[in-house]
């Protein structure tokens, strides 16, 4: 293909076949399908996790995890490793942590082995994403 070929075939992408196209940068996690990711969530967190806004099991609410500071969800008890860790949750401190909670804040009471796919666990951070 020439270049002139494949800026025509850049150029006449649909917008929905645009969208489902990754660009990752080097160097860079895997970008995720946040749907994909909602059935992660469902097989792997909920019935530890709630997607809603106050709503604390058996491990805190994940609404709003993104952005926000280890041991800070309000009337949930912490172990005193994560409120120590003082790690603010982005995508990529979440990607360390659901690969091995256990290696990132040793004494979590975290009980879950981690998200050992790196694709699930990248969907799994889109959908936390969308949780706002």
């Amino acid at each position: 293909m020439t270049v002139r070929q494949a800026r025509v075939a850049f150029t006449s992408l649909t917008a929905a076949a645009f969208g489902s196209l990754l660009f990752l940068a080097p160097g860079s996690a895997l970008a995720g399908d946040p749907v994909a990711g909602k059935a992660v969530f469902q097989s792997a967190c909920v019935v530890c996790h709630a997607n809603r806004a106050g709503d604390n099991k058996v491990g805190p609410t994940l609404f709003g995890v993104v952005g926000r500071k280890t041991g800070s969800v309000p009337e949930y008890t912490y172990s005193p490793a994560n409120l120590a860790a003082n790690i603010t949750w982005t995508d990529a401190e979440l990607e360390a942590y659901l690969a091995a909670p256990r290696a990132v804040i040793p004494g979590t009471k975290m009980a879950y082995a981690g998200v050992k796919d790196a694709t699930k666990r990248a969907d799994l951070i889109a959908y936390l994403d969308t949780l706002k």
